[in-house]
């Protein structure tokens, strides 16, 4: 079982190969801008590195968000590239998921957070247990102070993972159960490692089923409506 995983949702994109659960190729960078030319070289990289040519992949998965809008519709749009071009299933990732399976714990709650800009986060929190973690609610997109709320109520030893960086220095006074951990940015290796049980068990999407998850507006929309009724083309009745 031979799969590609494209990670694009956050300023650390990253590309692996997999066969399973063993990582045979990755290529990494860290940049808000850049993914789609990124993704071309660490590709050819990759399958170059691993002797393998495209069409011998079973699957792709792919981060469909939260975060970055361009990202992920650059990730997710060359996803579906491929994936079309060879005949083979698409399964959708999380950002979210792929941080909190990599976080550094054994016991602590973890909180795994993505900056979404506009002074908003993409939270989800998860319980630590044997051989993964298991989130314990839906994700949500919160200010800063919310974050600090629902912390600070929360009885149990944390560790925040993610965007962290982002959140202002005084967010963390007085929580002392709180600690900042790694990794900073979701990566493909975990999105192989949390795909691997359904492709085993066959779970793939519908085509049609796959979605970019922004959990906000994008921040620049263009005003068709107003074009059509101010443009100079537009010519009333």
């Amino acid at each position: 079982m031979k799969l590609l995983a494209i990670e694009t949702a956050t300023a650390g994109a990253s590309v692996a190969l997999g066969e399973g659960r063993n990582v045979v190729a990755s290529a990494q960078r860290v940049d808000r801008r850049g993914h789609g030319s990124f993704l071309v070289s660490a590709l050819d990289f990759c399958f170059d590195q691993a002797g393998w040519t495209p069409g011998e992949l079973d699957a792709i998965v792919v981060d469909v968000g939260p975060g970055l809008y361009t990202g992920i519709r650059v990730g997710l749009a060359t996803a579906q590239g491929l994936a079309a071009a060879l005949g083979v299933p698409v399964i959708p990732g999380s950002s979210l998921n792929a941080m909190a399976v990599r976080a550094a714990t054994g016991r602590r709650h973890i909180w795994s957070i993505v900056d979404v800009r506009r002074g908003e986060f993409a939270v989800a929190s998860y319980n630590p247990v044997p051989g993964g973690v298991v989130r314990d609610g839906a994700s949500q997109l919160v200010t800063p102070d919310h974050l600090r709320a629902m912390i600070d109520s929360d009885s149990r030893d944390s560790l925040m993972v993610g965007d962290v960086e982002a959140l202002p220095e005084s967010f963390f006074n007085g929580l002392h159960r709180t600690r900042r951990g790694l990794p900073r940015y979701p990566a493909a290796e975990a999105l192989l490692e949390l795909a691997v049980p359904r492709v085993n068990a066959g779970e793939y999407p519908h085509p049609s089923e796959l979605r970019p998850l922004y959990m906000r507006e994008p921040d620049v929309k263009i005003g068709w409506d107003e074009l059509r009724t101010e443009g100079p083309w537009f010519e009333s009745a």
